[in-house]
């Protein structure tokens, strides 16, 4: 019950009201998805979800015989919502819409007009909302934050979370469910379904729970910022580094721990995909990076920002050499970039990395398979 209460005052504290008898905890912010699809879903209806998004929540509606359908995210607009799109996917057996932000992979965070516009479609086709905002405290770069349970009046907004990102405690898979419903569209027989839905399994431990609410509470506020700001300072850094190189595009995030980089395949015709691009990089240059058709969005690959300076601007070098290779341009234009050669891509990122030097603090501690050198 404390641990319950806890995440509830933490939910309130943001602009969303709860109560204890709205939370229900989980084993991490996956088993808070599956409970959450098994409720609203049943087996040949479908849901909706991002693309580019998180490949889980195929991997749970399909297990249980729920279909999915993409609406799309645009990346030359901040990776918001093609509403339009959105709406063209709805039918009469849609039973949710899936909405993350901060996105994983994209690094996306919605405004709270956007968010509007969002809860205007569910509400006009009465469809509840799963809001997996597990990286809510993960945003830079001037944006702000904005639960859906905040702001919508009317559309139920199951949220999910967990301690996992904003703690740094992945492992400890302790997650939740909040049920937001102003205007009273869930019934007690829906609550006490998702209540049952969690005792197919033990629960999360015991021991996590009973130290909830001083880790809610009690975190400095220090800690949070060293992490946004390094992650910030990462995003920066990578997509300045990025930026320069020829066939690569990257687009800059606002939260989460990811930026997505979009390959010009046309100018490196070796690579029938971004799946081959990757994994020639790893080859070649002991360089991860994974490819975005794991997150259906072929033609991007996915960096993750928390790796620490060093390692980062090694990965963007080692990128850089590998693109210099491997992208191929007019006659004109591979003259002139023979004659600069490896030295001339060299020192145009040593020259950035000296820029950013000034603005880049803390090394970081975390290791990341992606973008770090393998032995």
């Amino acid at each position: 019950m404390e641990a319950r209460q806890a995440v509830a005052d933490y939910s309130t504290s943001m602009g969303a009201p709860a109560s204890v008898q709205d939370v229900v905890l989980t084993s991490g912010c996956s088993q808070a998805l599956e409970l959450v699809i098994n409720l609203l879903a049943n087996p040949g209806q479908n849901i909706l979800v991002p693309r580019p998004g998180f490949p889980l929540y195929q991997t749970l509606a399909h297990s249980m015989g729920i279909e999915t359908k993409f609406y799309d995210l645009q990346p030359e607009n901040g990776w918001k919502v093609d509403i339009g799109h959105m709406i063209s996917q709805i039918d009469g057996e849609t039973a949710a819409i899936i909405i993350n932000s901060p996105s994983n992979p994209c690094g996306g965070v919605f405004s709270r007009e956007h968010v509007q516009e969002i809860i205007d479609v569910c509400d006009m086709y009465r469809i509840p909302i799963i809001a997996d905002e597990v990286y809510e405290h993960v945003v830079y770069n001037d944006k702000e934050h904005y639960p859906f349970a905040s702001v919508s009046e009317t559309v139920p907004v199951f949220t999910v979370s967990s301690i996992s990102k904003r703690f740094l405690v992945p492992g400890w898979r302790l997650g939740w469910v909040i049920v937001h419903d102003r205007a009273g569209a869930i019934t007690d027989d829906m609550r006490r379904c998702l209540t049952s839905l969690t005792q197919r399994t033990l629960g999360p431990c015991s021991i996590v729970q009973g130290a909830l609410p001083d880790i809610l509470k009690s975190t400095p506020q220090s800690s949070f910022d060293f992490t946004t700001q390094l992650v910030q300072n990462n995003s920066r850094m990578f997509y300045k580094l990025i930026s320069g190189t020829k066939g690569l595009k990257p687009i800059e995030p606002a939260g989460a721990l990811y930026m997505m980089v979009k390959i010009d395949l046309d100018n490196f015709p070796t690579f029938k995909s971004d799946i081959e691009f990757t994994e020639s990089l790893m080859s070649e240059e002991s360089v991860f990076c994974l490819p975005a058709s794991c997150f259906s969005m072929p033609g991007f690959f996915r960096i993750v920002l928390c790796v620490p300076k060093d390692k980062a601007i090694e990965a963007c070098e080692r990128i850089a050499l590998f693109c210099q290779r491997h992208y191929q341009c007019d006659d004109h234009l591979t003259t002139s970039f023979k004659k600069t050669g490896k030295v001339a891509i060299l020192s145009r990122i040593t020259s950035s990395v000296y820029l950013l030097n000034n603005v880049q603090t803390g090394e970081g501690n975390s290791r990341i398979a992606n973008n770090q050198r393998l032995p």
